[in-house]
């Protein structure tokens, strides 16, 4: 069997944000003729609400190319945000700026979700990072798609970055995580036997008109429709783009770890999803901070200790794709804490969410000249 290209593609969902009220800004069509001007086709696109932009890289060889293009898109639209006095701001959700006061962007896509899921699809003004690896050989990747579930959890953990919905300090790391859970087809998803049993379900989705395209199953990770990739939507988009990147290398690397065992004729040990959803609770619940379940021996275990042992477990495919450095990134995450640690951090020594607002810009603009 042919070995897999595993190129990337990275996508980010950004809040934009009036930088006098730090509340979220519906009318931003300036920025979207902006940029469609200084970007090509798909690096910026419209999201179904207002103030949300989402970028998307090209196609990827390498973890270095990644991390240029998600550098280059990110400084392109805080640089037009910035000439049209706007913000973009990363995070998962935003702290106070409540839902039911925010446009819909006009369009039939958006206007029939609305329709189909209501007040569900209104409610879902949320902000996530989405990792596209790609696996050219359909076997294979519904196979790693079934292993990688496991992980989910463990990844999921280390990108928490909205603790705040509405005006209130929700208890969770990852708020957006209970937000989305409200759509249909999300989540971990099940496990498939073979291509032939994946297709056959998107067809009688859409054959009973459940979804008209593979795109409406909106699962944590997904084997997509239209391209030989996993996609990887379960994390919130990152404040800095070095966590960002670090995430992508670890999809990556455990995407391409799979590979190797499958290429093996071995495999990782598949797990219920409803075991592996008792994980991604938690790792929504406290982050990095709780316990996760290692469900081969069956006990709790420190999340920053499973994600040490992660790595150990992909540590020898991390030196043949080139992504050291940047996997290595994850001690600095378990160091500093993920976003939704650093943004309660502000909010106990301020008692603003204005300055939690305003925090989630500086980060979300580090490393990228400005004006």
């Amino acid at each position: 069997m042919a070995k897999p290209s595993f190129t990337l593609g990275i996508e980010e969902e950004f809040q934009v944000v009036d930088p006098d009220t730090l509340a979220l800004r519906s009318h931003i069509e300036e920025i979207f003729l902006e940029g469609q001007q200084r970007l090509k086709v798909d690096e910026i696109k419209r999201e179904l609400h207002a103030p949300v932009i989402e970028i998307g890289t090209p196609i990827c060889s390498n973890i270095q190319e990644a991390k240029r293009e998600v550098t280059r898109l990110r400084g392109e639209v805080v640089q037009i945000a910035r000439a049209n006095g706007l913000r973009i701001a990363a995070a998962g959700t935003h702290p106070f700026t409540h839902w039911s006061d925010v446009a819909i962007t006009p369009g039939a896509h958006y206007d029939r979700l609305v329709e189909d899921l209501q007040m569900v699809a209104r409610a879902n003004l949320i902000f996530g990072l989405h990792v596209h690896v790609a696996v050219e050989d359909d076997e294979a990747r519904i196979a790693i798609m079934n292993g990688v579930r496991y992980f989910l959890p463990h990844i999921f953990a280390l990108s928490v970055n909205s603790p705040f919905w509405t005006g209130r300090n929700t208890g969770w790391k990852s708020f957006r995580a209970k937000i989305f859970e409200r759509f249909p087809r999300t989540g971990i998803p099940d496990f498939f036997g073979s291509w032939g049993a994946y297709q056959e379900f998107v067809n009688t989705l859409i054959e009973t008109g459940c979804i008209t395209d593979g795109k409406k199953i909106w699962w944590d990770v997904r084997a997509h429709p239209y391209f030989p990739t996993l996609e990887y939507r379960v994390c919130d988009v990152q404040l800095r783009i070095e966590e960002t990147i670090c995430l992508a290398a670890f999809f990556q690397a455990v995407t391409y770890k799979l590979w190797k065992l499958y290429d093996r004729n071995q495999g990782w040990r598949l797990y219920r999803r409803s075991l592996i959803n008792e994980n991604k609770w938690r790792a929504a619940r406290f982050g990095i901070d709780g316990k996760l379940i290692d469900l081969g021996k069956r006990v709790e275990v420190p999340t920053a200790a499973l994600l040490v042992e992660l790595l150990e477990f992909v540590d020898d495919v991390v030196g043949e794709l080139g992504i050291r450095e940047e996997i290595s990134y994850v001690h600095e995450i378990i160091a500093n804490k993920p976003g939704a640690d650093r943004q309660l951090e502000v909010y106990a020594r301020t008692g603003s969410l204005e300055d939690v607002v305003r925090y989630v810009i500086e980060e979300t603009e580090a490393g990228i000249p400005v004006g």
